[in-house]
């Protein structure tokens, strides 16, 4: 019970004890979420209809305005398609088609596997999803943890792994949160979840670095009581702030940091700083390393809240750039004190933008195949695909004005027009699937 540390930092065992710290509450933050007016969140949804639709083109000539989407929230019905589009994942499950279906038949390695079931229940118990042991959420949680095992062999499991995918499973099924899992590890955040922690360590360094352009006040605070900057920022990095932000905050900065890159983790980091040790009047009530530790563990809730936050976070002029010229400057100072690193990991990719023009996807990688098909109001057909369709059906207007349909089952559009947006949550059924999620692409993960 150690009250001035967040936890007790171990090389050796990853993330030794970051198991016993205490469990978000997702329940109990919903209230910080801003209210959007339904008309505007139907508006939205229709816009990232189409940009999901069409993705490549979006991402290719439109990059600016996905972005300014992302910073003003994906909508809830759409988050998880989003993030596995920004992210990657969706190509390379396309490109591995089976690769999921082969590591969750494989029984794993005992060692990780023993592990990580003792951490299943740790992850969000108060959300239905995991609140029971042995429960569809806890199953599928340990069929993505225990895949990435055997992806990564190398790397194996780290206990700060288990949120992350916690959250994806919360938006999507097993199979696409494995993969947006495999890049956030691999391209977002490469090597934090390695036997050393040696990336954690270099970022660490590099957003002390920022701090003293940031917040000069909270910078000298921090050196002159010999705070490392391992501290108090390995859960916010590795967890990607899961752990630490309320919900809707959560949501809504991962939306920018699965678009933007670990730049939006800098600038959060930075920002919550700045906020909780930025002036004289701040440090007044923390004079030691003891009031400082309590300060960062137990933050301010206005410092969190959603608003405030995200707007902080999109002013802060903290780019790519300075992250990489000061990456660059910690890197050889590593070698000076620590010699070359022991793991070796891939460059680092600064968000959806980079990830696709690294590895461009195909058409077909893009493919839809939607169970539930639902018509973007913004995706108007052109004359020339709708003559198209006419002689691919063979049949003439004439034809099919005299043909008369039977109405198919009653199905209630998630997606009613904006000027009748009050359909209520309870009443959306699908008829004709009794299935559960599975990896097969969806327009909703409701």
């Amino acid at each position: 019970n150690v009250k001035c540390l967040p936890f007790k930092f171990c090389l050796k065992s990853h993330f030794c004890s970051y198991s016993a710290l205490v469990t978000f509450d997702i329940g109990s933050c919903l209230h910080s979420a801003e209210e959007i007016p339904i008309e505007v969140l139907r508006q939205r949804e229709a816009k990232w209809l189409d940009m999901l639709n069409s993705w490549d083109k979006w991402m290719a000539k439109k990059h600016k305005k996905v972005k300014e989407r992302c910073q003003k929230g994906i909508p809830p019905s759409l988050r998880g398609r989003a993030w596995l589009y920004l992210t990657g994942g969706k190509v390379k499950r396309a490109q591995n088609q089976g690769k999921f279906q082969e590591l969750d038949n494989h029984p794993g390695d005992p060692k990780w596997v023993d592990i990580i079931e003792r951490d299943l229940h740790r992850q969000f118990p108060f959300h239905e999803m995991f609140a029971a042991r042995g429960g569809h959420g806890q199953q599928d949680l340990f069929r993505v943890l225990k895949a990435y095992t055997l992806h990564r062999p190398e790397e194996g499991y780290c206990q700060a792994q288990a949120p992350i995918a916690a959250v994806l499973l919360m938006h999507m099924p097993a199979e696409d949160a494995f993969w947006v899992l495999v890049q956030i590890c691999e391209k977002y955040l490469p090597g934090y979840y390695s036997t050393g922690l040696e990336a954690i360590q270099l970022d660490g360094e590099i957003l002390y670095a920022l701090l003293r352009r940031v917040s000069p006040v909270a910078h000298r605070h921090l050196k002159k009581h010999k705070l490392d900057p391992i501290l108090y920022m390995t859960e916010w990095f590795m967890c990607a702030f899961s752990r630490t932000l309320p919900w809707a905050s959560v949501l809504r900065v991962w939306d920018m940091f699965l678009c933007d890159g670990v730049k939006i983790l800098f600038r959060v980091g930075l920002v919550l700083l700045k906020c909780i040790l930025g002036s004289q009047e701040k440090l007044k009530t923390c004079q030691g390393l003891y009031e400082t530790m309590e300060l960062l563990r137990a933050i301010k809730p206005q410092y969190m809240q959603e608003g405030f936050l995200v707007n902080e976070v999109t002013e802060l002029a903290v780019s790519e750039k300075d992250i990489e010229k000061e990456h660059q400057i910690q890197l050889r100072r590593w070698k000076e004190t620590h010699g070359d690193l022991n793991c070796k990991s891939p460059p680092r990719m600064h968000g959806a933008k980079a990830i696709m023009t690294a590895e461009p996807p195909s058409r077909q990688d893009l493919r839809q195949r939607p169970t539930i098909i639902v018509k973007s109001p913004l995706a108007n057909q052109t004359d020339e695909v709708q003559a198209e369709n006419e002689i691919e059906s063979g049949k003439t207007k004439k034809e099919r004005q005299k043909k008369t349909v039977p109405p198919p089952e009653e199905t209630i559009n998630p997606y009613p027009p904006a000027t009748d947006p009050s359909t209520p949550l309870t009443k959306l059924t699908i008829q004709g699937s009794r299935e559960s999620l599975s990896s097969a692409e969806h327009d909703t993960y409701l």
